[in-house]
């Protein structure tokens, strides 16, 4: 958008004046960050860490002094999935709520279905869980006011086949939910492998909403693969025993999860499989490790946190936004959004909101590095350097980080 002034004809002096861009409106003041995050759905796993990291970044935002001289507020919405489709209405209800960001969803699929709305109302969208590459192209390939702390998928799958590669895996099959999410991150894998010379030997879709996996189970148990990657949800734990009986399971043909299935399946998980089942499998999760300090003060915000999968991407997308407002001298969310790749590169160092907002009330350009990892966004919004984690199940059916794999895109 352009500016009007020095756009008329009364021939003053503006009239040389070369037009600029518009300047963002005001905010109200008050930094309010809308949570769309899943409470309900097939990722309601990740419901909980994701909510936790953004309950004490706000916690840790307001005991340093808040943004702009005011408390950071925190409003709570559930992004559901795809199948109860009911992110567009709670979208409104964060907007209405005069959210500057909303951060979320943690489904890319989800996240396609109202960046758009989200946008168009002025507010900055920020996910710590989308990874889809939909993402980078297309309508959404120049700066606007998307934003995401997790890696595209690019990185992903790349580290996954190397991983298979490694284990000596060289005929793959693939299983995955058909939608954004699934199509993407099989594709990368897919095409990782094949440069690498190892052969697919069948990459399986199934609907997000299928009543019933016989089909793609049968396909994957006949492939006379060597492995399985196996791209899902929640539904994980009713394939799995499918797998199983069809003689595919992970104790006949090694399995390995990614980030939207890489939870704990023990009897203290939110969902379980019996014990052992999943001995041995490994997964991926985008992020760094966070360590144990960052654990335990999540526990002061949710003391029955079991699970840490993109917390820490929950809490620098929040840091980041409020460091954002900060040196915008403005809560609106387009005035936040052309400060946010700033804030995470090329200034000086910290990485606390107390240290960096220090360093921008003294003039400071300032290189947020976070819980996360080191962010520095480019100019679409993603992350250009990144980790990825390797985890390992026990014979309990929990997972432990055995590796971090840092990358760049």
């Amino acid at each position: 958008m352009l500016s009007a002034c020095g756009s008329d004809d009364s021939g003053d002096d503006n009239n040389d004046e070369s037009e600029a861009p518009a300047a963002a409106a005001k905010g109200d003041g008050t930094f309010t960050v809308g949570s769309l995050l899943p409470a309900t759905g097939s990722l309601a796993f990740l419901g909980p860490p994701e909510f936790a990291g953004v309950d004490l970044a706000v916690a840790d935002i307001n005991a340093a002094g808040g943004v702009l001289g005011k408390d950071a507020v925190h409003v709570r919405g559930d992004s559901g999935d795809a199948d109860n489709g009911i992110a567009p209405a709670e979208t409104d209800k964060l907007l209405e709520k005069k959210s500057d960001v909303i951060v979320g969803a943690a489904a890319s699929g989800v996240s396609l279905t109202v960046i758009d709305k989200i946008m168009s109302a002025g507010a900055v969208m920020f996910s710590p869980a989308n990874t889809s590459t939909s993402f980078d192209e297309g309508d959404y390939a120049e700066p606007d006011n998307y934003f995401r702390t997790a890696p595209s998928d690019i990185l992903q799958g790349a580290v996954l086949a190397n991983l298979l590669l490694q284990d000596g895996r060289s005929n793959v099959a693939i299983m995955a939910r058909q939608d954004a999410y699934g199509e993407t991150l099989a594709s990368e894998v897919s095409k990782n492998l094949e440069n690498a010379g190892s052969a697919v030997a069948a990459t399986v879709f199934y609907g997000e909403k299928a009543q019933s996996y016989d089909s793609q189970v049968s396909e994957i148990a006949g492939a006379g693969a060597d492995s399985l990657v196996l791209i899902g949800f929640e539904e994980t734990t009713t394939i799995i025993p499918q797998l199983v009986q069809a003689g595919a399971g992970p104790k006949d043909l090694p399995t390995y999860f990614v980030d939207g299935n890489t939870s704990d399946y023990s009897k203290d998980g939110t969902t379980s499989l019996p014990a052992g089942m999943l001995a041995g499998t490994k997964g991926t999760i985008p992020g760094a490790d966070s360590g144990e300090e960052f654990k335990k003060r999540l526990a002061t915000v949710d003391p029955n946190l079991k699970d840490y999968s993109y917390s820490a991407e929950s809490y620098d997308a929040v840091i980041v936004s409020a460091l954002a407002a900060i040196a915008a001298e403005n809560d609106n969310g387009d005035a936040i959004a052309k400060e946010i790749p700033g804030v995470t590169k090329d200034g000086t160092e910290c990485t606390t909101f107390e240290e960096c907002a220090g360093l921008l009330a003294e003039g400071e350009d300032i290189d947020y590095n976070g819980i996360s990892g080191p962010i520095e966004l480019g100019e679409t919004g993603s992350p250009t350097a990144a980790s990825i984690g390797i985890y390992e199940y026990d014979a309990q059916n929990k997972i432990s980080p055995v590796d971090y794999i840092a990358g760049e895109i």
